[in-house]
């Protein structure tokens, strides 16, 4: 007999039963179910006990979020009730929302889940953040986190920071600042950072200045300085240098970051960062053809252009 769990006021999880649930067409899809909860119900996990979101309490959480299943009824995404402390592998941490891989290992912690509108900005939302402390490969990192991932094995994956946060970790170039975030190999190793200040860094061909002037994305998983599982430098970004590459007939080519115009207008222009890539002993600008390390040489220059940094608010 098939049991149609939609016609349910309940579910039953690893961690316990959810009672007080109501189902919505608007939340499910052929990889999950997704479900309002209405009554208060403490689960019991490895991580601690949790309430999933029943009510809503202020302002900046105005909307019950749904909690979502897996299609075997394994929780996938959990809304808390209120901000509960998570006991992870990297220390306690506290958590409105975590999301499970299918195991009922945990995939992600958000400390804080407001709902963002003309009312309630991210700014709003930061300003209830506070430090957490996560024990990395790297050391301590002390900041206010918006978003950390974990492999299933329950290692950090990487750790994102809140919009002008910074910290310092432990690379195998020495300690470094960094913004944005910082990635981790699943045996520990550091994948990669955003360095907050222009940072000189070996390379196989010599020492680059590190810097990013405008890094993508809105989370820590990939960052512009990057290291290999061996700890060497694979990847970076620089707006200093550029580098005039020697080949063995004698020509030379030259490589070095662009500038474009900024938001505000084309009476400033803002750099476009060269983007170096190491492989295989060769090294790759800009995505573009590899060139051998051994049959090549390298001169890098200091690059000088007039340019500022990218401005996003503009001035009447």
């Amino acid at each position: 007999m098939r049991i149609n769990y939609h016609a349910m006021n309940f579910v039953d999880t690893r961690f316990g039963r959810i009672e007080g649930i109501h189902y919505d067409p608007l939340y499910s899809n052929r990889r999950t179910d997704g479900c309002d909860v209405t009554k208060k119900t403490v689960l019991s996990t490895p991580y601690g006990d949790l309430i999933p979101q029943y009510e809503t309490e202020d302002i900046g959480r105005r909307a019950r979020k749904p909690v979502y299943f897996f299609k075997n009824r394994n929780l996938k995404s959990l809304p808390i009730q209120q901000q509960t402390v998570i006991k992870t592998a990297v220390g306690d941490i506290p958590a409105e929302l975590v999301t499970f891989y299918e195991s009922g290992h945990i995939k992600r912690i958000f400390p804080l889940d407001g709902k963002l509108s003309g009312f309630w900005s991210w700014k709003n939302e930061m300003e209830l953040a506070e430090p957490t402390t996560i024990d990395t490969p790297g050391g301590p990192v002390t900041a206010k986190l918006l978003g950390i991932q974990f492999y299933e094995n329950s290692s950090l994956k990487s750790l994102t920071l809140w919009p002008n946060e910074e910290a310092e970790i432990e690379t195998p170039y020495g300690c470094i600042a960094f913004r944005k975030g910082a990635a981790f190999y699943e045996n520990g190793n550091l994948r990669s950072i955003e360095p907050l200040k222009k940072t000189d860094i070996p390379t196989p061909v010599g020492t680059i200045t590190a810097f990013d002037n405008e890094p993508n994305g809105i989370h820590g998983d990939i960052n512009s300085l990057q290291f290999d599982p061996d700890g060497l430098v694979s990847a970076l970004s620089t707006i200093d240098n550029e580098i005039a590459v020697g080949f063995p007939s004698g020509s030379t080519q030259l490589f070095k970051p662009g500038s474009k115009n900024n938001v505000c207008g084309d009476e400033r222009k803002v750099s476009v960062p060269m983007k170096v890539r190491f492989d295989k002993n060769t090294v790759i600008f800009n995505e573009g053809t590899p060139f051998s390390i051994e049959s090549c040489s390298f001169d890098i220059r200091k690059h000088t252009l007039n340019t500022g940094m990218p401005a996003y608010a503009c001035s009447a």
